[in-house]
């Protein structure tokens, strides 16, 4: 063979290969880091009015790599319905999951306190769901999980990660067990045998953490997707490093507590909190460093995070409190976890990867659930066929500009301004629709409730000649009365949102001590019958006529894990409800709804409070005991 040639095959060859080695790999890695109750306002670089105490050196870091959203907001104000529509890419009241824990009959959280009662909510995220991780393996990526999961009634009920498509989960809880007898008892020491044991930096061990790495290091050299979710900065509001707790103290100027189980400096004045939110930066910092400092296999000469999306979040806004502790200020923002007001909604979002330009700070209003369409995008994974999608893809908006909201596009091609917040759940019991610069919340228990209007309307920003200007991001100024028609207006489209999902509302409980009006006029259930998987019930009305029925039951009454799921009953002449049992009931209990939104439980179920010492069961019907 003509040695000219060969030495020419071998150049092309080289030019080939070199060629190759600069090409960015087609499939990159995707991070998705969730962090647990972190404010808006925890995190050093959202600082706005007061400035925050809490340092967050790499946090602020990433932020300067990439896209910081000043009004980034979480599917839900609480855990368990955020992670879920995250993960299935369903908004919450489309999947009848809107709180933490739920699959128990709809019952007041207590019997008599309480006006209204939340509807029944799922207690999980489908066993089949077309989850993103899911997809995400269909298309070659190895999925990993780590640390809390919390999308089934527990933590640690069906289903788990692994059976909703991650390859590798570990979820250990690390630094953030609870400190034992008090969180001023058993600090992290340098001793080779303290599983918390103090790193060269002086920060405690948290497995947590090292879990992250690990998978990380394992799975460089394939295209993978990480679900980071830290325990940190939830409850209980501890902090190991003794060294960080006197640090803030000092910066404080605070004390140790007396009664270490609680604390009640006002604001942003809690020294196990803020020592909790600098240890999240420095864990979550370290993966950081890994990526920027390792070289990437699949790509030699360039870094892991040259071919790495990161999305930080967190699963909702700040918990500014609970009995015996303030924790934090969400200040300006109004309220916090549990409430959708913008406390409870709006969280801190930095999305930093290829080709999305740095040091980036956008107004563009976005939601944890356009995670989903993005990432496929990025990824270049196609849409599940007939999988239903309620975020949008922010693809395009990264890439071009991310400060230009008419990038942000539905399905028709328009414009996305608006987003809807469903919470018929605890005390706030509320449904908030955002469009443009005005925020509607409507508040289901305010029949006879003088304190509390039927509609709020907010206008948090203005924005003229396409340029926005900070306004009532407070909510403290409710312009429902000086602008009934937009008020109205803004109420119907949310009613029309709400319907398409086909979302669940609150009832008003007949067992409370309020004078309610109507309260004396429910029905009762005045016998049942069982015929196979046959039950009818006959009840008497009592001046309130009864519009619907549901069947609740459950397939493993007694089981630690008791679950219940609802399916409508049939109304019939007579006063006669009608249901059919599904197959493996174990018991049921029927649900009577009337005109004026009472709900009349029969068998009459224990209250929340009362559920944590009494299986719903043990009041229900029980097949195997007619």
């Amino acid at each position: 063979m003509n040695s000219r040639w060969m030495a020419s095959v071998a150049l092309l060859c080289v030019v080939l290969n070199g060629y190759a080695a600069d090409e960015r790999p087609e499939k990159p890695n995707v991070i998705l880091l969730l962090t647990d109750d972190l404010g808006w306002q925890d995190v050093k670089c959202y600082d706005i009015d007061e400035p925050s105490p809490m340092e967050t050196p790499n946090i602020d870091a990433l932020a300067e790599k990439g896209v910081m959203f000043w009004q980034g907001y979480s599917p839900a104000p609480t855990c368990a319905p955020s992670r879920c529509a995250i993960m299935s890419g369903n908004h919450p009241a489309r999947a009848q999951k809107t709180h933490v824990i739920g699959g128990g009959p709809p019952t007041p959280y207590n019997k008599t306190a309480h006006r209204m009662m939340a509807p029944w909510y799922s207690g999980r995220m489908p066993e089949n769901e077309q989850t993103l991780a899911l997809t995400l393996k269909q298309n070659g990526y190895v999925t990993g999980h780590c640390g809390k999961w919390h999308m089934a009634i527990n933590h640690n009920a069906f289903p788990q990660p692994k059976d909703q498509g991650f390859d590798w989960s570990q979820h250990n809880l690390g630094i953030t067990q609870r400190m034992r007898p008090n969180r001023l008892t058993g600090f992290s020491t340098d001793k080779p045998d303290d599983p918390y044991q103090l790193d060269e930096n002086g920060f405690s061990t948290h497995q947590n953490s090292e879990d992250a790495l690990t998978f990380v290091r394992e799975n460089k050299d394939k295209p993978f997707f990480l679900y980071y979710a830290t325990w940190l900065v939830h409850s209980p509001i501890q902090t190991r490093n003794e060294r960080l707790l006197d640090k803030y103290c000092k910066k404080l100027g605070v004390e140790r507590p007396e009664n270490p189980n609680e604390w009640k400096g006002e604001g942003q004045n809690n020294p196990f909190y803020c020592a909790m939110v600098e240890e999240l930066d420095y864990y979550v910092g370290k993966l950081f460093h890994y990526l920027e400092t390792t070289e990437d296999p699949r790509w030699p000469g360039h870094m892991l995070s040259e071919n790495t999306y990161i999305i930080f979040t967190s699963d909702n806004g700040g918990m500014e409190q609970h009995p015996g502790e303030i924790i934090t200020d969400n200040a300006p923002l109004a309220r916090g976890k549990i409430s959708a007001m913008e406390g409870g909604t709006r969280v801190p979002l930095i999305i930093v990867g290829p080709e999305i330009d740095a040091g980036v700070q956008s107004d563009v209003m976005v939601n944890g659930l356009d995670f989903y369409p993005t990432i496929l995008s990025w990824t270049g994974t196609p849409r599940p066929e007939g999988k239903h999608l309620d975020g949008l893809d922010l693809s395009t908006l990264l890439a071009k500009d991310p400060t230009n909201p008419t990038l942000v596009k539905e399905g028709d091609g328009s414009v996305r301004d608006t987003m809807v917040w469903h919470f018929p759940n605890s005390i706030a019991l509320e449904s908030t629709i955002r469009i443009g610069d005005y925020k509607l919340v409507r508040n289901y228990d305010h029949i006879g409730n003088p304190n509390t209007p039927e509609l709020e309307l907010f206008r948090l920003y203005e924005t003229r000649n396409g340029k926005q200007k900070r306004g009532d991001i407070e909510e403290a100024n409710n312009l429902a009365d000086a602008m009934p028609e937009k008020t109205q207006e803004m109420n119907r489209k949310l009613s029309e949102i709400l319907t398409e999902m086909k979302a669940s509302y609150p009832y008003y409980n007949p067992a409370c001590k309020f004078n309610l009006p109507g309260k004396d006029s429910v029905c009762e259930v005045v016998s049942n019958v069982r015929k196979g998987s046959t039950v009818q019930f006959r009840y008497k009305e009592n001046g309130a006529k009864v519009i619907r029925a549901q069947l609740l039951y459950t397939l493993n009454g007694g089981h630690r894990y008791e679950e219940w799921f609802r399916l409508p009953a049939e109304l019939m002449d007579g006063n006669k409800v009608q249901a059919q049992l599904p197959e493996g009931t174990t018991h049921y209990v029927i649900n009577l709804i009337d005109e004026n939104n009472f709900l009349v439980s029969y068998p009459e179920m224990v209250d929340m409070i009362g559920s944590r010492k009494e299986a719903y069961s043990v009041k229900a019907l029980s097949v195997n005991a007619d």
